[in-house]
């Protein structure tokens, strides 16, 4: 017995010091922030102090200077986000992550994202190229100067390559892909094409909605709404006990939240005349968080905002002048291309010019520990082959983000602009990613625009997947930067951008066809016309705004079923009618009621669109179908048209049927929730906040330590604070060009990416709470110099740096 007590004290005392000497390890990856550092490619030295919460400000003589420290600093505190963004974009996760990441690979590949960032860095003008090398010797230095790696290196067994140009680029091209990437819209809308009545599609595929409607003042449809289509709709209903197995994945949920929120004031409006910008920008919640916060000086310039880690580009921000901050377009960017093969030989398809080859290019997967694959992706004139059959047939992928005259770094020289017009020049110049601009100068003047470039088709409007053989149809080029669409002080005082629909059917040009639905848009522009002598702390406050009349159309319809006749012959829906009639018209964590009425609505769409769209999923077994939803189904709610009762066979009416769909929705969150009574229920309870390290589940007890606690969350896709499903603000900032010091700025997590850091989540209370936090940095805490190699410090001085890191390292355990 003893001696099993010695070998048992024997292994715990092993256990400990591994543990010990594990922590040890990671610690030492800390960064050094005070002293003098040495960093190659310098002309002056470069001084960088953080403040209490990390936010590095750099004053540099030049802007080179500037964005080689700013490349520096980055990596010192995102090394490894970096490095798995330029792997996601480049198709080489299964390099570190084995098996489970080699199909993503291998999708990832056909894009050829490497090869397009390598000819994007061939096209660049010089002062941006400049830009980027300078960026990459940054992050090169700090690669060159780490002594120990950052503990996700250690626990994944690797060390990160060198940085390169294109790296930068892989990542500018990722965010693309995130943000106007999408088959999916094209896909669904050309099953639908061929295989539904033409008044059928567009009845359910609506290219606006009655928000966006009231924005537009009526003119915001580009395609003529048709009726209620009932004799053809109810000619393509299939029995509900036919479909049954299918129903849940053929409706998908929900669009509504993707995008952001951006919108400027006027000075006309403000309490001093001043305009005032507010941007929140709305992704999938991870730690670290997608955006940098920084300073950059350099001679007159003091550019202030939020980048992206890997693109010394700052995406929303000021330079003291002008504000400004982004939006997804919503647009579509990409075209299927329908392919046509030859029956005599497989090796080509028909172009205009007559048939070509297919031109092969050959991807090897490289997997951590198993055998790599081989990929022949086959390209076009058009673009590469997409890996996914539609309706049984190749098609192409045409997408701007292929072609590198479409992707640059114009946004640079936003750091020079002086009013809102000339920023509007330089946006409407800018390649990338295609984003509304909303911008607001030191004059009080505001503004919104279009930045990226947006396809000019030929023969056809690019919403259904065509064949481009004949050369009929296809692009012809971009609408140049002189006739994209400009807003400038418009009579209202206040410009607004939340993914709807910007352009009327005046515009010449498609952007797109399946905008985010107008309710985010309708209430913030509600709220801004009835304000007056308008601050920050307001803006601020409006971004935390959780009313939702959106969802009061499913409220009433519940409660209009829910009559004393009904609760008497159906007792157990008492508790129902007592939840919507509670729910306060917020999304707030406490409210009660909310939950039942946003699961009503997801019920509802699911078992009314269901038994018409069976035949499409028959055409093809990938479909399902998204986008504006809401459009349709109020209108079939509203007039319950008895022909078209999605399902007769078990329900003689539309009340039944109805009624059949409270009683789904209570058994599902019953079920979800079978200790908390659904009067009790709170939509905190169901809509959870989850921030988490892409390595929180690696190891038992990691996410302890990773990821940010699980709390119940305020805010839902169909509110101005957005927050639902791991989608919310990856910041919310609001501020005047000219007065940054009353300026708001807080983000989820913190700056770092080191979970020792004091700044791994020090801003999470501050953003979960919806806490102000200031734009600028504050009083710096650390201060470290960047010093040119020629001028290597002494001896002593690398001593004293040493010293200073280990006197760091101690006050930060």
């Amino acid at each position: 017995m003893k001696r099993f007590v010695r070998l048992l004290a024997i292994v715990l005392l092993l256990i400990a010091a591994g543990i010990g000497y594990a922590m040890m390890t990671i610690r030492a990856s800390l960064p050094v922030l005070d002293g003098k550092l040495n960093l190659n490619g310098l002309h002056e030295p470069v001084t960088v102090t953080s403040d209490a919460y990390g936010i590095p400000t750099i004053t540099a003589g030049s802007r080179g200077d500037a964005i080689r420290a700013f490349g520096y600093i980055t990596a010192r505190d995102r090394l490894f986000q970096m490095d798995l963004m330029r792997r996601t974009g480049a198709g080489r996760l299964a390099e570190i992550f084995g098996e489970t990441m080699r199909q993503t690979d291998l999708k990832q590949r056909t894009f050829g994202f490497s090869g397009a960032a390598g000819a994007i860095a061939a096209r660049l003008p010089q002062d941006q190229r400049d830009v980027l090398e300078a960026y990459t010797e940054g992050v090169n230095e700090y690669l060159s100067q780490m002594e120990n790696l950052p503990f996700e290196f250690l626990l994944l067994g690797y060390r990160p390559d060198f940085w390169k140009v294109e790296d930068s680029l892989l990542i500018l091209l990722g965010i693309f892909q995130m943000l106007s990437g999408t088959e999916d819209d094209e896909r669904m809308r050309t099953v639908m094409e061929q295989t539904l009545p033409f008044e059928v599609v567009t009845f359910l595929v609506p290219d606006s909605d009655l928000y966006t409607e009231a924005l537009l003042n009526g003119k915001s449809h580009i395609s003529v709404r048709s009726p209620i289509p009932v004799q053809a709709l109810a000619a393509l209903r299939r029995p509900v006990d036919q479909i049954q197995a299918r129903r849940t994945t053929m409706v998908r949920f929900d669009r509504t939240g993707l995008g952001s929120n951006g919108w400027a004031v006027h000075g006309s409006k403000t309490a001093n005349g001043r305009s005032i910008l507010a941007n929140d920008m709305h992704l999938d919640m991870a730690i670290p968080n997608f955006w940098y916060r920084a300073e950059l000086r350099y001679g007159q310039i003091r550019l202030t905002g939020v980048a992206v880690p890997g693109v010394p580009v700052v995406v929303a921000g000021t330079n003291g002048f002008v504000a400004w901050g982004v939006t997804n377009v919503e647009g579509d960017f990409l075209d299927l291309v329908r392919l046509e093969i030859n029956p005599a030989d497989s090796n080509e398809y028909k172009t205009s010019e007559g048939w070509k080859l297919f031109t092969n290019r050959r991807e090897v997967i490289t997997v951590k520990g198993a055998q790599e694959s081989v990929a022949e992706v086959k390209e076009t004139i058009w673009g590469p082959v997409s890996q996914d059959l539609l309706m049984k047939g190749p098609v192409a992928v045409r997408w701007t983000a292929l072609d590198p005259e479409a992707v640059d770094l114009g946004q640079l020289a936003m750091d020079r602009v002086r009013s809102v017009g000339e920023a509007i020049a330089v946006m409407n110049r800018a390649g990338g990613p295609a984003n509304n601009v909303i911008l607001a100068d030191r004059d009080g003047h505001i503004a919104w625009t279009y930045t990226g470039k947006i396809p000019v088709r030929r023969g056809f409007n690019g919403s259904v997947s065509v064949s481009w053989a004949d050369g009929r149809f296809g692009w012809t080029g971009y609408v140049s930067p002189e006739a994209l669409p400009k807003i400038s002080d418009p009579p209202s005082g206040f410009v607004v951008s939340a993914n709807q629909r910007m352009l009327d059917a005046s515009y010449p040009y498609v952007v797109g066809h399946s905008f985010v639905n107008g309710y985010r848009a309708f209430r913030i522009s509600e709220q801004l016309e009835a304000m007056t002598n308008i601050r920050e702390r307001d803006l601020f406050d409006l971004q935390l705004d959780s009313t939702s009349h959106f969802y009061e159309f499913y409220r009433k319809l519940a409660l209009g079923l829910l009559t004393d006749t009904v609760i008497q012959r159906k007792p157990s829906l008492a508790k129902a009618r007592d939840v919507f009639e509670g729910w306060n018209g917020k999304a707030d964590a406490d409210s009660r009621g909310f939950a039942l009425v946003v699961r009503f609505r997801h019920v509802l769409s699911r078992s009314v669109f269901a038994p018409y769209l069976s035949s499409c999923r028959e055409r093809d077994a990938q479909f399902s179908y998204d986008g504006d939803q809401d459009t349709p189904l109020r209108e079939l709610l509203t007039a319950q048209i008895s022909e078209l009762n999605p399902d007769p066979d078990h329900f003689p009416s539309w009340s039944e049927f109805l009624l059949n769909a409270v009683e789904q929705t209570v058994r599902e969150l019953e079920a979800e929730h079978p200790s908390v009574p659904l009067t009790e229920l709170t939509w905190g309870q169901q809509n959870r906040v989850k921030v988490e390290h892409p390595l929180g589940g690696a190891l038992p007890g990691l996410g302890s330590i990773l990821n940010m606690p699980d709390e119940p969350a305020s805010g839902c896709g169909q509110c101005v604070r957005v927050m639902q499903d791991g989608l919310g603000a990856s910041q919310r900032l609001v501020m005047s060009p000219g007065h940054q010091g009353d300026g708001i700025l807080h983000m989820p997590g913190g700056q770092s990416g080191h979970p020792f850091s004091p700044h791994y989540r020090d801003q999470q209370h501050y953003w979960s709470n919806g806490l102000p936090l200031p734009f600028l940095a504050g009083t710096p805490v650390h201060t470290l110099t960047l010093v040119p190699l020629s001028q290597t410090a002494s001896m002593v001085g690398q001593q004293q740096i040493s010293t200073e890191r280990q006197f760091h390292q101690e006050e930060e355990r």
